[in-house]
């Protein structure tokens, strides 16, 4: 699969843009662990053009992480047109993505993100803007519709492409559903099945295994596959992934290189390894306080630690360490509880 001159290869798997969770930290770990490209929180436009700090720090990438996508959002033509002229400026990523899917309500509720669904003319003018004010491959990320009366995934896409973006990025919810019930995949197979639609399209929305990736490969034909939400505590799913049947394993050694721990890949022990580095590269880059909230998320979310006896206060103080020493203390404690 090709994004403009981009080799993704074959069957690739994409890391979502979550905010608070896609920092070039754990970017960096994903794609070491397997991920084809990465895509950073997304940035709002606004904020970008009255260069707002907080906002042109997220446009920080590296380039161990290449290919790296920068993800913008806005309701406004000129200042996301601006917003992405800066970030091709400051950060040249490999791929542009827009964001006209993030249901929540400060966005969309705003007229961003999947509220621009509600006004497709808009989000038109938007990324035909977008593409026009950068040299570089622009992509689209959005949902099936506004609400289950309102689908308009199929024709939307068609619009999109005309507006000249290089791949599409559907997740299979309407943004009434929000993160709830059961990703729907058949309109996403339908949008690739379309015989007027070229470019790549990639699945997004419930992927939590190397059989939900399969399917979206071999039932619905998708060109890539995005994950999400099942990463949280587990950036090693890209590698048990691609460990499996009918995609392209990583070695070892490549793993060994990345992780430096003594156990064998994809054990438990090596998992936990696993957690930690995430923790020393957060900290690196936040400090110590800040790096340990940011991965605290992912240390109650990990489902490592799942169905240990008497682990409720275990957790409770693991997320409440302060410092990398006494958390890594608590973590080896787990160690002796992990499965063997």
């Amino acid at each position: 699969m090709k994004i403009g001159n981009i080799d993704l290869g074959e069957r690739p798997l994409l890391l979502a843009p979550m905010e608070d969770v896609t920092d070039i930290g754990f970017r960096l770990l994903c794609r070491q662990l397997g991920a084809s490209m990465v895509y950073s929180e997304f940035v709002a436009a606004d904020a970008l053009v009255r260069m707002v700090n907080k906002s042109l720090e997220k446009l920080t990438v590296c380039d161990e992480e290449r290919p790296v996508v920068i993800q913008i959002y806005g309701k406004d033509p000129i200042a996301v047109r601006d917003a992405a002229q800066i970030v091709v400026e400051r950060a040249r990523p490999d791929v542009l993505d827009i964001n006209f899917g993030c249901p929540v309500k400060k966005v969309a509720g705003k007229g961003a993100g999947a509220g621009m669904l509600q006004n497709v003319p808009l989000m038109l003018e938007i990324t035909r803007a977008v593409v026009d004010a950068v040299d570089l491959p622009v992509t689209v990320k959005t949902r099936l519709g506004w609400d289950d009366s309102h689908k308009i995934i199929v024709p939307l896409a068609e619009q999109l492409q005309d507006c000249g973006i290089q791949a599409l990025t559907i997740h299979g919810r309407t943004r009434a559903q929000m993160y709830t019930g059961e990703a729907d995949w058949t309109l996403i197979g339908e949008v690739k099945n379309n015989p007027r639609m070229h470019i790549p399209i990639i699945g997004n929305g419930d992927v939590c295994c190397a059989d939900d990736a399969r399917r979206g490969f071999e039932q619905y034909g998708v060109d890539a596959v995005m994950i999400g939400r099942a990463t949280f505590g587990r950036p090693w799913i890209f590698k048990e992934i691609r460990d499996s049947e009918g995609f392209s394993p990583i070695s070892s050694a490549e793993t060994q290189s990345v992780i430096d721990s003594q156990y064998a890949p994809l054990t438990p022990d090596w998992m936990l390894d696993v957690l930690k580095a995430q923790v020393l590269q957060s900290v690196e880059r936040a400090g110590e306080r800040g790096g340990i909230l940011h991965t605290r998320r992912h240390l109650a979310a990990t489902p490592l630690f799942k169905g240990i006896h008497n682990f409720r206060q275990t957790r409770i103080d693991m997320l409440r360490a302060e410092t990398v020493e006494s958390l890594f203390e608590i973590m080896e404690r787990v160690r002796g509880m992990l499965p063997r």
